[in-house]
């Protein structure tokens, strides 16, 4: 005996539509998430859905023989049969699926030394919160990859008409903390999809290579970090062709079905073209240094806070050319997290210095004279364009002054004297 995979996805399809709740007698359970509710048809019951017009009946059998038995019952309009039919059961199946897909429990894989091993991978809950709605990322590209991968559910028939492998691959390039590894974990949660995320240095070869790529699911996520590095580490053991075959050989065209590939990189500028043409990479994907609408869009999630009268100053820093990643800037909102007020002026402060000196002198420059125009000298008081870091920095400035005016004072006595000056008078200055 065969379980009959076409009554689990009835179960559930029938367990989704509205319609169960009109129905005399249903089962209430508790999901496997928080919060899910499932519902089931008592014994002997029956619900009615609607497709293309027409009304269909399901009734839950169960005959109590030696043999528990478990059957739906279909019933349609004889004249609907010829017409609704098949094109229900598809329907059935293609929306159970998708049920099973926002369910499922997504994993996380990650491959191992593999020399007695006979699976590669081994797992773990994939609880990475981040989604698309708290990415930094500019809102028009943002809705640009949502619809691409929406797409991408959808073109199953096109790709294997077009007789290509039903995978999509994507280049995430730009510096550290820019949010590469995150927006990875967007995807996954958005489309609901496992990852598999490779470590080149545990692969043993390219034989090894190819293997990992068996022991992967459909519907997943299959990520290489850090490409660039790899190709330009001359002691790597799988070799540039593993590589290329692994994007897009004939192993790949075969068991790469219903998958995301993603590959990042620092720098892509020294980069073999083979690896970046496409077919191999579909889409590239730049990740700079945070802008103020990027920066907006942290000071909302880690700060709850979407407008502030600091918000103008720090938008003049950047547009000045200062520059940090995302990452930098998370970290000081998180450290400061209980005062608003004081993130966002710790924000300015290290704009001010440019985080890893980007642009630092014209920045400083700038810095310089808006303190005269403010006249911070004269008052010392702290103004809202600095935090108490930039006051002390401005202190430290005057006293070097102070220092290079007097020794230029002493100097100007020794050699710019007149044989009529009196003693200790000075006629240089």
């Amino acid at each position: 005996m065969q379980t009959n995979h076409l009554y689990r996805k009835v179960s559930i399809y029938l367990s989704s539509i509205a319609s169960i709740e009109d129905s005399d007698f249903i089962n209430i359970f508790t999901g496997k998430k928080t919060h899910d509710i499932v519902l089931h048809l008592d014994p002997n019951q029956v619900v009615d859905d609607y497709f293309l017009g027409a009304r269909v009946s399901w009734i839950n059998e169960e005959k109590n023989d030696t043999n528990l038995c478990r059957t739906f019952v279909l019933k349609i309009r004889r004249a609907d049969k010829r017409k609704i039919l098949r094109p229900y059961l598809q329907h059935i199946h293609i929306t159970s699926d998708e049920l099973e897909q926002k369910k499922k429990d997504v994993k996380l894989y990650i491959n191992i030394d593999s020399h007695e091993q006979s699976r590669q991978w081994r797992s773990v809950p994939f609880k990475h919160p981040s989604t698309f709605d708290t990415i930094a990322m500019e809102s028009d590209l943002k809705n640009k990859l949502k619809s691409d991968l929406e797409s991408f559910l959808k073109a199953k028939h096109y790709y294997h008409r077009l007789g290509r492998a039903w995978k999509r691959s994507y280049l995430l390039y730009g510096p550290s903390g820019t949010g590469k590894s995150s927006f990875v974990a967007a995807i996954a949660n958005f489309l609901g999809y496992d990852v598999y995320d490779i470590d080149l240095s545990r692969v043993l070869d390219d034989s090894d290579m190819k293997m990992l790529l068996l022991q992967t699911t459909s519907k997943s996520v299959i990520l290489i970090e850090d490409l660039d590095r790899f190709l330009m580490d001359k002691s790597a053991k799988v070799s540039l062709s593993g590589i290329l075959n692994f994007m897009d050989g004939v192993l790949n065209a075969c068991c790469a079905d219903e998958r995301i590939m993603v590959y990042t990189m620092n720098c892509k500028e020294h980069v073999d073209p083979a690896v970046l043409r496409p077919g191999r990479i579909d889409v590239h994907i730049h990740f700079p240094l945070c802008d103020f609408s990027a920066f907006k869009t942290l000071a909302n999630n880690y700060l709850g806070v979407k407008d502030h009268k600091l918000f103008p100053q720090v938008e003049e820093f950047f547009q000045t050319g200062a520059s940090l990643s995302p990452a930098e800037i998370g970290e000081l909102m998180i450290a400061n997290r209980n005062s608003r007020g004081r993130a966002l002026k710790s924000v300015i402060t290290a704009l001010q210095t440019d985080g890893d000196g980007r642009g630092s002198l014209k920045i400083r420059r700038q810095w310089t004279d808006n303190s005269s125009r403010k006249s911070t000298e004269d008052s010392g008081e702290q103004s809202g364009f600095f935090s108490k870091e930039g006051v002390n920095a401005m202190k430290d400035i005057r006293k070097l002054y102070g220092l290079l005016r007097l020794k230029s004072r002493k100097k100007s006595e020794s050699f710019d004297r007149t044989p009529d000056s009196k003693d200790g008078q000075s006629c240089g200055l």
